[in-house]
C-alpha cells in the first residue's frame, strides 16, 4: 500500500430519515471529505453483512470489523430541539484490528459517534506512529443512552487523559455542556478549536482564544458540515502548522459545503472550495 495520508477510525452509520435510511457518521463526511483535498484516506469501521451503505466510501480504503448489527441512529426535529436515538451499535474498535499494510499515517482522526472507539488507540500511536498528528472529534465519547435508546449528554471521567495526549481536538458548542467544561478542556488540550456554525469559530491555544469569522452564504443542507470543518482544519494544520490559518480554511470548506444537499455534490463543492481558496477569503 502506498503511503496513507489520513486514517479515519470510526463507525459508519444507518440513518433512519423519512426519506429511507441514509448511510452517515463522521467517517463518511470526513473521509470523502480528505479524499476531496487530495489525501489518500482510509477508514477503519464495523458494520453488518447487510448494510447497503458503503457505496458512499468509493475511493477510499476501508477496512470492516464484521458486527451483527451496523450502528444505527434516528433523529426527530421538534420544536424544542433534536431527539436523538441508537436503535443499534456495531463492534468495539481496536488497535489489533489495524491492518498492518497502512503503516504511519501523517494524520490520524478518532471519530467515535457511539464509543466504539477503544482509548487505547492513543497509546498505540503515540508509541508505534510518533510522526503522525493525532487529532480527535469526540462528541462519540460524549454521549449515553439507556435501554430506550434515547441519546443524553454525559460526563466524560477520561476527558483529562484523552484531550491532553491529542494534537488537535475539535468540537462543536452542542457537545459541551456548560461554559466550565470548555474552560476545563482549554486547559487541558494543546490545541482545541470549537465550532459554532454560522457564527465561525474559537481557537483556543495556550493563554489564547481566537474568534475566527466564517463566509456570509446561503445554506441549504449542514449535514456533515462539522466534520468536513475538522478534517478540512486537521489537513490544513498538518500542512501549514498554523492554528489560525486552519481555522480560516476550514471556515470556507464547511461553508461552502453547506450550500448543496446529498454527498456526491457536497463532496465537488468541498473540492472546488479547495482549488479555488485563497489566502484572506
Amino acid at each position: 500500500m502506498s503511503q496513507l495520508d489520513y486514517l479515519l477510525i470510526g463507525h459508519i452509520t444507518r440513518d433512519l430519515t423519512p426519506h429511507g435510511d441514509e448511510p452517515g457518521g463522521t467517517v463518511t463526511y470526513s473521509g470523502r471529505a480528505a479524499l476531496a483535498l487530495g489525501y489518500h484516506t482510509a477508514v477503519l469501521t464495523s458494520y453488518a453483512p447487510d448494510f447497503t451503505g458503503m457505496g458512499v466510501l468509493a475511493g477510499l480504503t476501508v477496512h470492516n470489523v464484521l458486527s451483527a448489527a451496523t450502528t444505527t441512529f434516528e433523529n426527530v426535529y421538534t420544536p424544542h430541539g433534536r431527539v436523538q436515538t441508537v436503535h443499534a451499535t456495531a463492534a468495539t474498535l481496536t488497535p489489533d484490528h489495524l491492518p498492518a499494510a497502512w503503516g504511519e499515517p501523517a494524520i490520524i482522526h478518532l471519530a467515535p459517534v457511539v464509543h466504539e472507539v477503544d482509548y487505547s488507540f492513543i497509546d498505540h500511536f503515540i508509541d508505534y506512529f510518533p510522526g503522525s498528528l493525532v487529532c480527535l472529534t469526540p462528541q462519540g465519547w460524549l454521549r449515553e443512552w439507556g435501554s430506550d435508546g434515547r441519546v443524553h449528554p454525559r460526563e466524560w471521567p477520561e476527558a483529562q487523559a484523552i484531550l491532553s495526549r491529542a494534537d488537535v481536538v475539535v468540537l462543536s458548542q452542542e457537545d459541551l455542556p456548560d461554559i466550565a467544561t470548555l474552560w476545563q478542556y482549554w486547559e487541558w488540550c494543546k490545541l482545541l478549536v470549537l465550532t459554532g456554525g454560522p457564527k465561525g469559530c474559537l481557537v483556543l491555544q495556550g493563554e489564547t482564544a481566537v474568534r475566527i469569522p466564517t463566509i456570509s452564504i446561503t445554506q441549504v443542507d449542514p449535514t456533515g458540515a462539522g466534520d468536513i470543518f475538522a478534517t478540512a482544519y486537521f489537513i490544513n494544520y498538518h500542512q501549514t502548522r498554523d492554528a489560525l490559518a486552519a481555522a480560516h480554511f476550514a471556515n470556507v470548506i464547511a461553508a461552502h459545503s453547506v450550500t448543496q444537499s446529498g454527498i456526491e455534490i457536497v463532496t465537488e463543492a468541498v473540492r472546488m472550495a479547495a482549488e479555488n481558496y485563497e489566502i484572506g477569503d
